[in-house]
């Protein structure tokens, strides 16, 4: 981790200024803000600890925690709200064993909720990565999941 922490630093001036970007590329690097990430962070731009995690836990961008390999978004838009996103992420809660904000033990799937996907002529939708998964449905949820036999269970 040094390592690349290291080179991803080196791109910088260390300057406050540089807090945001720096967040950004090292979360995109390890896919979250790691405790000794944000450590060495404050020290290169010499900023309290507490300055640093000021901006990271103000942006909903950042997270601190590792998120699984699928990263499912329910989105919980107007038109997916309408159409049942509610019931949409209780049963992605229930397929998946876990909570939003929460990640699988097995680092597989990550679930969180989104205010838009920005698909409501599609809605209920999830995105799982990149990929939007649309008219959500328990039977469409279980196949997208891959979860057939807990669905049946």
């Amino acid at each position: 981790m040094e390592e690349r922490l290291s080179s991803i630093l080196s791109s910088y001036e260390g300057k406050r200024e540089e807090l945001i970007p720096i967040l950004q590329q090292i979360q995109g690097e390890f896919g979250y803000l790691p405790e000794q990430a944000m450590l060495e962070i404050a020290r290169f731009a010499r900023v309290p600890e507490s300055s640093v995690y000021a901006i990271a836990t103000f942006y909903t961008q950042f997270r601190f925690t590792p998120i699984g390999k699928k990263h499912v978004m329910v989105c919980r838009g107007t038109a997916c709200y309408v159409r049942g996103a509610s019931r949409v992420l209780e049963t992605v809660e229930e397929l998946l064993g876990i909570k939003e904000g929460e990640t699988t033990e097995d680092m597989e799937y990550s679930l969180e909720t989104v205010a838009c996907i920005g698909a409501c002529g599609l809605s209920p939708c999830i995105m799982i990565n990149k990929k939007v998964e649309a008219k959500m449905t328990r039977k469409r949820l279980t196949d997208v999941l891959g979860k057939g036999e807990a669905a049946e269970a």
